[in-house]
């Protein structure tokens, strides 16, 4: 049986938590655990980074946290995630994950210019997605799940450059062979989505009328949710 470490750098909010557990058992769910053994390493409460011979696969979550804070466990993570892709092991850094992934191979991650983006929203593929194990069956727009006021401002070099809206040039991208960033959520669902619109808009994010139109549009995402199950299978090759 093949082992998928999930690198938990933080956690949903504590009423969301409550009914609808949190990232790493929602990525979990998406995983056949009939094939993978599923181990979870609460960086944020000082968890020591698996070593990369016991590592078939990797999983990184997302998080409230903001890269550019540079907290002490993400320095530590993002260094790690350096050897991860050199070693070539398969990787798939969701949020802040791939915010963390493109620092740590020298792209710039920072606040997006236009603010916060959330909801089930539109993401379109790119000519290159054709060509990339995850993405090459999505061959038109997509809607995925997004909660993010940070992005991947620009690519590291020689990243390609997998999918992308009118809110980020860089929604997803490949690193190497074997690593994948994706700012959108494939691991929520439309429960999940809604969740996060209620307490964003308790937080004074945005208005009433706001919220209600992102209620309205919030929709399951199964093609996004297809690139972390297409993830795993890679993971079980």
């Amino acid at each position: 049986m093949k082992s998928v470490y999930i690198l938990k750098t933080g956690s949903t909010f504590s009423s969301t938590r409550a009914v609808l557990n949190d990232f790493e058992d929602w990525i979990s769910s998406k995983l056949d655990t009939n094939r993978l053994e599923v181990f979870t390493v609460d960086v944020t409460l000082g968890e020591r980074l698996p070593e990369l011979k016991l590592c078939d696969g990797i999983i990184v979550t997302g998080s409230h946290s903001m890269v550019t804070d540079e907290e002490q466990w993400s320095l530590e993570a993002q260094k790690w995630l350096v050897e991860v892709v050199n070693e070539e092991i398969p990787l798939l850094a969701i949020c802040y994950g791939h915010q963390l992934l493109a620092k740590a191979l020298g792209g710039v991650s920072n606040y997006h210019p236009h603010g916060m983006e959330i909801g089930t929203v539109e993401v379109i593929p790119t000519e290159d997605a054709q060509e990339d194990i995850l993405f090459h069956d999505i061959n038109t727009p997509f809607n995925a799940h997004t909660i993010h006021s940070q992005s991947v401002l620009t690519l590291p070099l020689g990243a390609v450059r997998l999918a992308y809206n009118t809110h980020d040039v860089n929604h997803a991208f490949r690193v190497g062979r074997r690593a994948w960033g994706v700012q959108f959520h494939p691991e929520f669902d439309k429960a999940v989505m809604d969740s996060y619109i209620q307490e964003v808009f308790k937080e004074g994010a945005f208005d009433e009328q706001r919220k209600k139109s992102l209620l309205q549009e919030s929709n399951e995402t199964p093609e996004a949710t297809s690139i972390l199950e297409k993830f795993a299978e890679l993971v079980c090759e």
